[in-house]
């Protein structure tokens, strides 16, 4: 289950998520009320499931107060059963008032925090449009280590003028803090973003790509010393630690999504359906007000979509993907000729007993290889 919470104290230069600022206050009860009737719909939709995780992002669902997180999770239970050791996770920023409000999270059922520390350089920080400092955000890893079992905190690297023995030094004293899981992102430079702006006009210079794989590298070699090696592209954690509900995605497994702008993929009575809600957060709230829901994309996928979904996702981790699993779901399979080529450039690996894996240097360039792969499917035959 994913809970979109789209509101932001500001908005951060780099970021393309659905988030929004609103500087004369949020109708928080009104949201709150919502997001129950949008969860009641989801379970219309997808009855008798059991929740095994929830993500409440963002965003920033740390400006929610404690009662109406603990109001939205109330809700779910209510609509569907929650398995016992369901992971529930909040995302947070790391200022001062927020982290103290980590005791009420936990009261309410949050289980798991992510922090968006981003950077452990206070000019880094305001270079990324942060409002909390270096300070503020080791006292919020403090707080949540002392008041949650299970907590994570992100990264950003290949920052604008950053050197790899910064991020070698930087890395290292997130590696002394953190305790299981870690989140650790490569910036990138998207479209309609004030940096996608600033780049254009040559204000903003990011790492060459030369300069990139060296910090890529020093990441996997400093994580995997500390015991913490990637399960995924940036998300690193010990066995055991990985991130359950993000999981779900990368296997390709049932999701529901709520609020503005979230998505969902729910098999409903035996089809998959891609589902998206209205993006701008009021027009959402008064869309569920008039109609119980706030959907405006409801797209019943093809196999063949399904099969390049799973692909993209799966490929995303070390583990790799299972090709039995992807001719089930859609019904082809890589060439061979294709995965013997990739394999003969080291991005592919082919385990026994049919399990394709992308290499550190594959996961690299991830796009162009589901893009050779997908192009070389064919349908599965049986004689």
């Amino acid at each position: 289950m994913y809970v979109h919470w789209p509101f932001c104290a500001s908005k951060c230069p780099y970021c393309d998520f659905n988030s929004h600022v609103r500087m004369a206050g949020i109708d928080e009860p009104r949201f709150a009320a919502a997001f129950a009737r949008e969860i009641a719909h989801m379970a219309a939709l997808a009855p008798g499931r059991t929740v095994t995780s929830i993500f409440l992002g963002g965003g920033t669902p740390s400006l929610m107060k404690p009662e109406t997180v603990g109001g939205i999770l109330d809700r779910i239970a209510a609509s569907w059963s929650i398995a016992s050791d369901a992971e529930i996770t909040l995302e947070a920023n790391p200022s001062s008032v927020e982290a103290e409000r980590f005791a009420g999270y936990r009261a309410a059922g949050i289980n798991r925090v992510s922090l968006g520390v981003q950077a452990l350089n206070d000019g880094d920080l305001k270079t990324l449009g942060r409002l909390h400092s270096v300070a503020e955000a080791r006292r919020a890893i403090d707080i949540a280590a002392r008041t949650f079992e299970r907590f994570s905190f992100d990264l950003i690297y290949a920052r604008p003028a950053q050197t790899p023995d910064a991020w070698r030094a930087e890395l290292s004293e997130a590696l002394a803090m953190m305790r299981n899981h870690l989140s650790l992102y490569q910036l990138t430079i998207e479209e309609g973003t004030p940096f996608a702006g600033l780049h254009r006009a040559g204000k903003l210079a990011v790492p060459d790509p030369e300069l990139a794989d060296t910090l890529y590298e020093i990441t996997q070699e400093l994580t995997e010393a500390a015991g913490i090696p990637a399960y995924e592209i940036s998300n690193h954690a010990r066995a055991g630690a990985e991130s359950r509900h993000n999981l779900t995605y990368w296997r390709y497994g049932d999701y529901a999504g709520v609020g503005p702008g979230a998505h969902g993929r729910l098999v409903i009575d035996g089809v998959r359906h891609a589902l998206v809600t209205e993006r701008q957060p009021e027009a959402w709230a008064a869309s569920v007000e008039q109609h119980g829901h706030g959907i405006i994309e409801d797209t019943t996928l093809a196999r063949s979509e399904e099969a390049d979904e799973m692909l993209l996702m799966g490929l995303r981790l070390a583990e790799g993907i299972d090709l039995r699993r992807l001719e089930a779901l859609g019904g082809v399979r890589p060439s061979r000729v294709a995965i013997e080529r990739l394999e003969k450039l080291g991005l592919v690996e082919h385990h026994a007993p049919d399990r394709l894996v992308a290499t550190r240097a594959g996961r690299f360039v991830l796009n162009e290889l589901v893009l050779q792969l997908s192009a070389s499917f064919a349908p599965i035959t049986v004689s």
